[in-house]
């Protein structure tokens, strides 16, 4: 009898403390020996909630530990619109006939054999190869055509546009007006568009541009 109650009241402690609890009897006499243990376990998991959304708030989305404001602006970094374009004729032979920064990479268009275009993108920051993609057009003919008789390649047009400011793009006009189109970015976040003549590589104000200021 005395053993019953004991477990009875064992039991009933642990149920008002929300834990678990185990006793050990014995026989005759003697008293039992209990042992009660709580059940941490919610207060653990609540710990643990706390310190994952503390660290996953102190990480960006690609879960690097740092700020956004730290991503390097691409317009300023080492590699000049030449330089992505010898970097993508290295990597991919053939002509190139555009170079743009585009979401901070540099794309260029090179024209390959018969109707084959890559697109070769620049890391602005080392000038690395970051991929490199292949599309067949058919306006490969059309830029032939555009750049017959042209002594000015894109990487030497956007030597000439840099004089006006840092290049962000160079592209070939195809249309009446054959020529390289450059724009340009000055210190101060002003965009200016140029022409660079693909005879002599004179760089002038483009019209439409002049026009708009």
């Amino acid at each position: 009898m005395k053993r019953n109650i004991v477990i009875a009241v064992v039991t009933a402690a642990a149920l008002v403390g929300g834990g678990t609890a185990t006793a050990l009897a014995v026989s005759g006499d003697d008293a039992p020996t209990t042992r009660a243990t709580e059940n941490r376990a919610a207060d653990d998991d609540g710990r643990d909630d706390d310190r994952g959304r503390a660290d996953a708030d102190d990480q960006d989305d690609d879960g690097d530990d740092r700020d956004d404001s730290d991503d390097r602006d691409a317009s300023s970094g080492d590699v000049t619109a030449a330089d992505a374009i010898a970097a993508a004729l290295k990597h991919t032979p053939g002509t190139a006939v555009s170079a743009e920064l585009d979401d901070k990479v540099w794309e260029v268009d090179v024209l390959g054999g018969g109707d084959t275009w890559h697109s070769v993108r620049i890391d602005p920051g080392s000038g690395k190869v970051l991929g490199a993609s292949e599309d067949d057009e058919d306006d490969a003919d059309e830029v032939r055509a555009a750049l017959k008789g042209a002594s000015v390649t894109a990487g030497e047009a956007a030597k000439a546009a840099a004089a006006e400011g840092t290049v962000t793009s160079v592209d070939l006009d195809d249309d009446d007006d054959k020529g390289w189109e450059a724009e340009t970015r000055a210190s101060g976040g002003d965009e200016r568009d140029w022409r660079v003549d693909p005879s002599s590589g004179k760089v002038t104000a483009d019209r439409d541009d002049s026009d708009d200021d």
